[in-house]
């Protein structure tokens, strides 16, 4: 059966290598085994779980958590990954690992610890930050590629690490508007980390192995490390992607608008912009700035800033963007932006 009308459900999982030598699944969250159910309900729920949690948590003498944390880090490699961080954030994966799902973790990353940690009630609304991440570009995507059905298409992936945002929007695409993606594709992954866009490449290549849900496509990824304080690479690649006439879009999940700066992100979506002449769609998370998070967030060693929509679609206004299409996990929002041909007035929130 072709790949592009085969059954999600009659798909095996498919496994990449990382550059240690390990062998994970793929995510792809057209198969049944990674999706994320996403109503509201099942959110809000998973929500109030980890607010509960986090609660319960505070509870406990601090001597007595870092005894716990310690322990817990020696028999669980997700824990030692999460809370011994020096860097203030996690590298590309293992917030890849925490996204797989309970059911899909493999060794050495599923201890009996590993898999208590995967089930509690955070990590699904981590999953659906980059599931719905995938879909808003997917989304933002199609009415693009039916105006100009000859234009190549280049994806620019903002530290995303194996950029399995970006490949799903593809791999969603394929499964939906099969015809839009009959031309060259490129993914172009601007990070630091190294370990990340290798785990990526070797994904993008096992799904488009035959019978796999990008067989047949002409896709290619690249890996450029970035610092997003000093975006002159990034507007070289767009500059050399517009005189090409590609259809460009970006996407930055759980990246540039959650740690970035200020000054970086606006910065950033002008040299996606690059006058109208650039990205036309961005999409991205931004995390959400209300007292509960901003709470949670100060008490961890994650550089997080929970500016929410309201403090972010002023600087997307400023770089000559407006906020299409937002879509809510409760940690964080995922939006979709849209190029404007006037800087637009600030969304706000209902």
């Amino acid at each position: 059966m072709d790949a592009q009308t085969q059954s999600p459900q009659s798909e095996a999982v498919v496994f990449a290598k990382t550059r240690s030598g390990i062998d994970l699944p793929v995510i792809d969250f057209t198969n049944p085994r990674f999706a994320v159910p996403e109503d509201p309900n099942t959110v809000r729920a998973l929500y109030a779980a980890f607010v509960e949690s986090e609660r319960k948590r505070r509870l406990v003498p601090k001597f007595i958590m870092r005894m716990m944390l310690r322990s817990a880090a020696k028999k669980s490699l997700l824990v030692r990954s999460l809370f011994q961080s020096k860097a203030g954030f996690l590298d590309g994966i293992s917030t890849y690992m925490m996204k797989l799902g309970t059911g899909n973790l493999v060794p050495p990353f599923n201890s009996e610890i590993d898999r208590k940690f995967a089930a509690s009630p955070h990590v699904p609304l981590l999953r659906l930050r980059m599931q719905q991440t995938a879909r808003l570009l997917c989304d933002g995507l199609i009415a693009d590629l039916l105006d100009a059905q000859n234009a190549p298409l280049d994806l620019i992936n903002i530290g995303g690490g194996p950029a399995l945002d970006s490949i799903n929007a593809l791999v969603h695409l394929n499964r939906t508007r099969p015809e839009l993606l009959k031309r060259p594709i490129a993914i172009h992954v601007l990070d630091s980390d190294e370990e990340g866009p290798f785990f990526g490449a070797n994904a993008l290549d096992a799904l488009k192995a035959t019978g796999r849900p990008l067989h047949g496509l002409d896709i290619v990824m690249d890996h450029r490390c970035y610092d997003w304080n000093a975006p002159a690479l990034l507007e070289q690649l767009v500059r050399e992607l517009a005189a090409k006439n590609s259809i460009i879009a970006a996407s930055s999940e759980g990246a540039l608008f959650e740690y970035g700066s200020d000054a970086a992100i606006v910065a950033n979506l002008k040299a996606l912009h690059a006058d109208g002449g650039g990205a036309k769609q961005v999409a991205g998370s931004v995390t959400r700035g209300d007292e509960t998070r901003k709470r949670m967030i100060a008490e961890t060693g994650f550089t997080l800033i929970p500016r929410g929509l309201e403090g972010f679609a002023p600087l997307a206004a400023q770089a000559g963007f407006s906020i299409a299409k937002v879509e809510n996990a409760m940690l964080s929002d995922q939006v979709l932006l849209s190029a404007v041909a006037v800087s637009p007035a600030p969304f706000l929130p209902s």
